[in-house]
């Protein structure tokens, strides 16, 4: 049986993808090209700041029957002068310090030419992807690696773990095409998701589970 999505043309899904960038007030969409091959959309063209940088990208990620994106976006700040490199770190250390869910007191980011490097250790996965989500909004932020280890205070407890994992991927997705695997400290997700926002949210919620270290997504976008 065709399913809808596997029926889609890329003349369908460029449409869609710039429909949805010209609808989030988020994403200068009139300097954002889109090109797709095969289900693969390639975002083009320059934005003034990483977070319009990323939200583009979300925006591709979120159209049914996109396979995957290449992000080939220049950031460009605006003719105005932006934030030092010392304003830049200064910021972003106030950013995780406001945010309630993230250990502040554990984390160093360091900046050079706009980009940022965030550094330490976290108890969960989950605030590992709080911090990096708090600085991708930075004003003069022009990109962020994260470079921060995940070491829980104890290792998940096998069996118990998966189904946990897997009662939890049931509230929110079809898990009878997603299936969790607990390695040790690592949570293997495998199966097919419709969307790119469907395969982000499995692999919130395996960061999630406590004493996870690793998340290993195979999830495939069909």
């Amino acid at each position: 049986m065709t399913t809808a999505t596997s029926a889609r043309t890329d003349p369908g899904i460029q449409r869609d993808v710039l429909a949805e960038l010209a609808w989030d007030p988020q994403v200068p969409s009139t300097v954002v090209g889109v090109g797709v091959l095969h289900g693969v959309v390639t975002l083009t063209g320059w934005v003034d700041s990483y977070a319009q940088r990323w939200a583009a990208v979300r925006c591709a990620q979120r159209v049914r029957g996109v396979r995957a994106v290449a992000d080939d976006i220049e950031v460009r700040p605006a003719d105005v002068p932006g934030p030092t490199d010392s304003d830049l770190a200064l910021a972003a250390a106030r950013a995780l310090e406001w945010d309630s869910f993230v250990p502040a007191e554990r984390l160093d980011v360091t900046a050079a030419n706009g980009w940022l490097v965030l550094r330490g250790e976290v108890e969960f996965g989950w605030q590992r992807r709080t911090a990096e989500r708090e600085l991708r909004r930075l004003r003069g932020a022009r990109g962020v690696t994260n470079l921060v280890e995940v070491r829980p205070a104890r290792s998940p407890s096998g069996e118990r773990a998966r189904r946990e994992v897997q009662r939890a991927l049931s509230r929110v997705l079809r898990t009878d095409r997603v299936v969790a695997l607990v390695r040790g400290d690592t949570v293997v997700l495998t199966g097919t998701v419709g969307t790119w926002w469907e395969r982000d949210e499995a692999e919130r919620i395996a960061w999630s589970a406590p004493g996870v270290r690793v998340v290993d997504d195979r999830l495939v976008v069909a």
